[in-house]
């Protein structure tokens, strides 16, 4: 009998406010890939597949999950249509029952909008955090902050920004020629700096080293540095950010960078934990993988897949719960043993 895998999807996303709504909850975008060997399931092309790190024969699905009360689980999931051999192709939607509505979405415009869903349904999100692939758009950082809600976004290496706030020229009319009629650099003003030369000016003694959580083999620890930065917008200073960065202990040379929109007065701590979090994604989309099937289907059209991923997502909610359920019965005995 044929049901909604959108409806379905809202009652996902009820069940998550219920069971691990936490007001400083955690948004996480990312995408996971299914390699596919033909040519007929939906939205499959040679693109790249991060399960085999490789440009490949995949399907492509823009991920968004949560973390919150000590779990990580999904929430939402859009399936990533390559616009050449998918958006252009007719034939190619209608035989794989693409709806005429569906149009191509870049993997940002679709973390966008997952997220104001998931605002919109009422789920508790202080912080979003996500890689490059979708921290590169100032259009999703925009939104974030639009919506009240705070970012900890990991950035390329040649990110730019602004160490102090550049001066500005106002429009102005001009006599003769063209008017100019937007805003640009004063004369003078400094140009953006790649984030990788920002922090190398930075003094060494910048760097802390702190825990950002614990590991198989015991915590897992890096060298962190946060420093105040201008964001560069459309070639011009956007809003004031801070810059973080982690350095590997073993290897000073491996750096990770972030942009990061949150209240002055933020704990650098805090600021770990978010960025740590993106990284709690892969052991989530690992889980449902080998738990509940999330990879284990053979379908060819549109709803079919969805039916497919928003039924394992829901699976590993529900395996998510029962496992929280645990750990808080076998806390609750040990506060209650007498020894």
């Amino acid at each position: 009998m044929p049901w909604d895998a959108e409806a379905a999807r809202d009652r996902l996303e009820q069940f998550v406010i219920e069971t691990f709504g936490d007001e400083k909850g955690i948004g996480v975008v990312d995408e996971t890939s299914f390699p596919k060997a033909g040519d007929k399931s939906v939205g499959v092309a040679k693109q790249y597949c991060g399960t085999l790190g490789k440009i490949e024969n995949c399907q492509v699905a823009t991920v968004l999950s949560y973390v919150g009360r000590d779990s990580h689980v999904f929430l939402d999931r859009c399936l990533y249509l390559p616009e050449v051999e998918w958006i252009w192709d007719q034939d190619r939607r209608a035989e794989a029952m693409v709806p005429e509505e569906v149009q191509f979405e870049t993997k940002p415009q679709q973390a966008i909008a997952m997220l104001l869903h998931a605002w919109e349904a009422g789920v508790p999100m202080k912080w979003v955090t996500g890689d490059e692939a979708y921290s590169d758009s100032p259009r999703l950082r925009e939104t974030i902050q639009a919506c009240g809600r705070f970012y900890v976004l990991a950035v390329a290496a040649n990110t730019r920004v602004w160490q102090e706030r550049p001066a500005l020229q106002a429009p102005e009319e001009q006599t003769g020629g063209r008017p100019r009629r937007g805003w640009r650099l004063a004369e003078g003003s400094p140009k953006p700096q790649m984030v990788s030369e920002v922090v190398a000016s930075w003094p060494r003694q910048s760097f802390q080293r702190l825990a950002v959580m614990e590991g198989e083999k015991g915590p897992i620890t890096y060298d962190w540095a946060c420093w105040p930065v201008v964001e560069s917008r459309d070639q011009l200073p956007g809003p004031d950010a801070w810059r973080l960065s982690r350095r590997s202990i073993s290897k000073a040379s491996e750096l990770a960078y972030y942009l990061c929109s949150v209240p002055p007065e933020t704990p650098l701590e805090t600021l770990i934990w978010v960025a740590s979090s993106r990284y709690m994604v892969e052991q989530c989309i690992k889980e449902a993988k080998g738990e509940t099937g999330l990879n284990e289907y053979a379908v060819r059209f549109w709803h079919s897949w969805y039916r497919h991923i928003t039924l394992s997502m829901m699976a590993h909610a529900f395996l998510a719960s029962i496992r929280a359920a645990s750990r808080e019965k076998k806390g609750q005995e040990a506060r209650n043993s007498p020894n």
